[in-house]
């Protein structure tokens, strides 16, 4: 058995700025597990459970060092639906950006600390997802980002062509992970990386390194004696590992 996708962690000069607007704009809770972090799950969520995967948002003193591939897409439901989430992310603190997208469907807006996401025009296959649809990461190389995430979670592969790969909990609950062939990642207005956590049986450095042999590399983000590890995917994404509970 794979590794779960728990959350997605934000890099913030302030974390309880950005806490509060991601709780917010998706409904749920804000806590705090220790100084410099705040965390954003659903009210009443038992930790953790496919059906969402949350956030915790994390202070680090040199914001602009930080850039990784990775942003949330929301869904909605209707035409008003998306009218109305764009209006109200934006009276929270949410900014129109233009990241080239042209004339589309969807709305791309940044959050108070230019953290860019999509609100998505109604899509069938989003309907049951909660308010995030999913966590898209640019890429070099779908087919292949599909490959090994697939083999490091527990997540099923739904769909996978040269352009774009889809995947989902084996349990059929929650967001969608998805993988986006872009020539410029636009890396510099990305904060957030993923957090995985093996099963409660699961050995933390055991799942290391078996995300190894699959290409996986060792990362140093500045972590020094930290009880998570950090590694990155064969096209440098980084991520970490938790200890599992």
């Amino acid at each position: 058995m794979g590794m779960d996708l728990v959350q997605v962690n934000f890099k913030a000069r302030d974390h309880e700025r950005v806490g509060k607007f991601w709780a917010d704009a998706l409904g749920w809770g804000l806590s705090s597990e220790g100084p410099g972090v705040s965390n954003v799950e659903p009210v009443g969520f038992d930790w953790p459970d496919p059906s969402a995967v949350c956030i915790d948002v994390v202070a680090v003193p040199d914001l602009e060092s930080v850039a990784y591939r990775g942003h949330l897409d929301l869904a909605t439901e209707s035409a008003q639906h998306h009218a109305e989430l764009v209006a109200r992310l934006v009276s929270l603190g949410a900014t129109e950006a233009d990241i080239g997208q042209g004339e589309v469907p969807w709305t791309v807006l940044a959050d108070p600390e230019g953290n860019v996401f999509c609100v998505l025009e109604p899509r069938e296959v989003y309907r049951d997802t909660g308010p995030i649809a999913t966590v898209v990461v640019d890429c070099a190389d779908p087919r292949a980002m599909a490959e090994f995430w697939g083999a490091a979670t527990d997540w099923t592969v739904h769909a996978a062509d040269d352009e774009h790969a889809r995947l989902r909990s084996a349990r059929g609950v929650g967001p969608y992970l998805e993988f986006l062939r872009t020539p410029d990642p636009h890396a510099d207005r990305h904060r957030l990386h993923l957090d995985l956590m093996p099963p409660p049986d699961g050995d933390q450095a055991a799942e290391a390194e078996r995300l190894r042999s699959l290409g996986a590399r060792d990362a140093d983000v500045g972590q020094g004696e930290a009880p998570w590890m950090c590694l990155a995917d064969p096209e440098g994404n980084e991520f970490c590992i938790i200890a599992p509970r």
